[in-house]
């Protein structure tokens, strides 16, 4: 666990230009240091800062919105809540995009989902689900991988009714919800539940041991420290985090099987905790012999491409993606 005692090593220094964004997404969603007793206090500014209007959350975009809820899987689960969002002309057979929004696996909504999905609604005339999946600590796992799983089985189930190619269904999510998509997909995979497309994992929160050199770079310093990522995994795990007793689908970095797995985009900053984890989760895709393309961003903070999207390497890190997604999400041309 990340209480051992190890040396301080020297941080990857930020990029100038990204640090007035980097501000802007401290005041936004890390107003004071997370731990157990201020989860909640957390959580309750991040919805006054997000809201969950997703009228507001779309902007001007060409796009409808609408909620649809799950029937529960048991009487001790409630039902889940997804925001639909779909093309203002709507088609048919289209690709699909299932999002899983970041938090830390302890703050957030899918609201926070809603602006990732915009480009390819807009682009490729998807139709997007954005899923509301339980927190912890009030929800230790697996109850939100458990949730994600359910909306994404039910989101290929209903692929039809949606417009949705059931054959090209990509997940995608940033952070919290970059980890709960690699979970996902492994679950789909193990589970011989739906066949995916893809998977888009932004800055992915894999690995609850928190022990890796850029954990211990950024102990104390950026957004989204090794202080807040202890706090998060120990909501999620409880007594287990950092031990043996960690399943992989609540840590996919502890799956020991990375084959077998959907084409993988990973990306994430040079200068923050999560770097080396992503690293290691796409080297062992490749080993594997996975598909997988990684982008590792130079002095990039965590979310810096939401926050600097002017930015040179923002700039770069959003066409990247968006060529990523321009590569699996468009149809092949026939041949001949």
């Amino acid at each position: 666990m990340s209480d051992l005692a190890y040396d301080p090593l020297p941080p990857v220094p930020y990029d100038p230009a990204l640090l007035a964004g980097m501000e802007l997404m401290r005041q936004t969603f890390e107003p004071f240091p997370l731990h157990a007793d201020t989860i909640v206090a957390s959580r309750e500014h991040v919805e006054r800062m997000i809201g969950s209007d997703p009228g507001l959350l779309v902007g001007e975009a060409p796009v409808r919105t609408r909620e649809v809820r799950i029937s529960s899987r048991g009487p001790s689960d409630p039902e889940i809540a997804m925001t639909i969002v779909s093309p203002a002309e709507p088609a048919n057979e289209v690709p699909g995009v299932y999002a899983i929004h970041g938090g830390g696996m302890v703050l957030g909504n899918r609201g926070m989902a809603v602006a990732s999905v915009i480009p390819p609604v807009v682009e490729f005339g998807a139709v997007a689900a954005c899923v509301e999946y339980r927190l912890a600590p009030e929800h230790p796992w697996p109850a939100g991988v458990e949730d994600c799983y359910t909306g994404l089985t039910w989101f290929a189930e209903h692929a039809a009714e949606l417009g949705v190619d059931a054959q090209r269904i990509l997940v995608m999510g940033s952070s919290a919800g970059g980890g709960l998509s690699a979970a996902v997909a492994l679950l789909a995979r193990e589970r011989k539940g739906p066949k995916l497309l893809a998977q888009l994992l932004d800055a992915p929160m894999l690995d609850d041991r928190n022990t890796s050199p850029s954990t211990r770079q950024y102990d104390g310093l950026g957004l989204w420290d090794r202080n807040n990522n202890d706090t998060g995994w120990g909501a999620l795990l409880g007594d287990a985090v950092g031990t043996d007793a960690v399943h992989w689908s609540a840590a996919p970095a502890r799956a020991e099987d990375l084959g077998g797995l959907p084409p993988t985009y990973i990306e994430v900053g040079a200068a923050e905790i999560f770097r080396d984890e992503a690293v290691d989760y796409a080297s062992r895709i490749w080993a594997a012999g996975g598909d997988c393309e990684l982008h590792v961003w130079a002095g990039a903070h965590h979310g810096f491409s939401g926050f600097s999207p002017d930015s040179l390497v923002g700039a770069a890190a959003n066409d990247a993606r968006a060529n990523w997604l321009r590569r699996v999400l468009t149809p092949p041309h026939p041949a001949g």
